[in-house]
C-alpha cells in the first residue's frame, strides 16, 4: 500500500465554498475532480482517504493540490518548498 500522495499541482486551487456545506477534499492526488475527492482512492493502491470539511464562512479559498500542506485542505505554501523529484 502506498501512503505518499501524488502531487496534483504545485499551485493551489482557487475555489468558492459555501458555509455549512460538507466537502470531501482529495488527499491522494489521484482524483479527476481536483481538489475534491471522486473516490479514486477506493480502487488505488493507497491507504489515503478523503478529508471531510465544512467551512464556517462562505468565500474564496485556496485549497492545496500538492497534498503536503500542514493545514489540509488549505494551501499553506508548502508547494513552493517541495523538490522536483
Amino acid at each position: 500500500m502506498n501512503d505518499t500522495p501524488k502531487i496534483a499541482a504545485r499551485s493551489p486551487s482557487i475555489v468558492e465554498l459555501e458555509a455549512g456545506t460538507k466537502y470531501s477534499f482529495c488527499t491522494c492526488g489521484l482524483t479527476e475532480t481536483e481538489p475534491f475527492c471522486d473516490g479514486t482512492h477506493k480502487t488505488a493502491d493507497t491507504t489515503l482517504r478523503s478529508h471531510k470539511f465544512t467551512p464556517e464562512k462562505s468565500g474564496t479559498y485556496r485549497l492545496c493540490r500538492c497534498k503536503h500542506s500542514q493545514n489540509i485542505p488549505f494551501c499553506d505554501g508548502t508547494h513552493m518548498t517541495l523538490s522536483e523529484a
